[in-house]
């Protein structure tokens, strides 16, 4: 866990890194993950994916406040020097900027996070621009809106005609305008995705978007083999998943064959 003294990586760290080096950013949802993750990525985000990731749900949608500022508070306490951002789960900010302001800053004072990240293009601008106004820093997130999953018709890559093209564009623009500090680019096209990363001064944080992206992140369950399907931008970098079903396996053939636990693994009266 924490020990010593590590500057954490502030969302002007982040700015910065558009012209020096890709963003390393992955998902982080408890704090063990959070400790392990902490020294090779520049960005923690604790996602609302956690509902399906964590929780078993159909979708985002159910998430609660309650339940993200829990593992933004796990993610922060467990982790020294990424900077963390943490989900605004849906109906928390879309009501009025107001409102957004009081969710955000429950997030912020109860986690400790860097920052939030709010789904939503042009329509969410003079939220951002509240918000930003205030002091809360926010990641925007346009194109494939997970919480907009029903209005889209189910999970689909975007860009792909000039009408879609034109309205991401401008939602990013927008968020920029509106202060966000970077946004994320999901499922977009390639080439809408790196005329995006080249039209803003922001960093764009990619997933199933483009390599010219100014940064990537991905769910680290997908990433690690913890999830039984594997979306097409999704690379597996390692099969934890089997790795845990067979120690679990190996477990359940001891106890049965009472192997487990042996004399190393009991407490014992010490012999006078």
């Amino acid at each position: 866990m924490k020990s010593g003294i590590v500057r954490r990586k502030t969302i002007v760290d982040i700015v910065n890194l558009k012209k020096v080096s890709p963003v390393v950013a992955l998902t982080a949802y408890t704090g063990p993950v959070a400790c392990m993750l902490d020294k090779h990525v520049d960005i923690l985000l604790v996602g609302d994916s956690l509902g399906m990731v964590v929780y078993g749900m159909e979708s985002t949608l159910p998430v609660t406040l309650d339940m993200m500022i829990a593992h933004g508070r796990a993610v922060v306490n467990a982790s020294q020097s990424a900077c963390v951002v943490v989900d605004m789960p849906f109906g928390s900010t879309q009501a009025s900027p107001e409102s957004a302001f009081n969710a955000c800053a429950r997030v912020l004072k109860e986690t400790g996070c860097q920052a939030v990240k709010i789904e939503g293009g042009a329509e969410m601008a003079e939220t951002i621009a509240f918000l930003q106004q205030r002091a809360i820093p926010v990641m925007g997130h346009v194109a494939l809106m997970p919480q907009h999953v029903h209005a889209l018709g189910g999970y689909h890559y975007q860009g792909r005609t000039k009408k879609e093209r034109q309205k991401i564009m401008k939602d990013a623009i927008a968020v920029e305008k509106a202060g966000a500090f970077a946004v994320v680019l999901e499922c977009v096209e390639e080439s809408l995705a790196r005329e995006i990363t080249a039209e803003l001064s922001i960093p764009t944080i990619g997933i199933g978007a483009s390599p010219t992206c100014d940064g990537q992140v991905l769910v680290v369950d997908d990433m690690i083999g913890l999830t039984p399907a594997t979306p097409r931008f999704v690379k597996r970098y390692a099969e934890v998943g089997a790795v845990i079903e067979q120690a679990a396996a190996h477990y359940a053939k001891e106890v049965r064959a009472r192997k487990f636990p042996g004399a190393a693994h009991v407490f014992n009266k010490p012999k006078n």
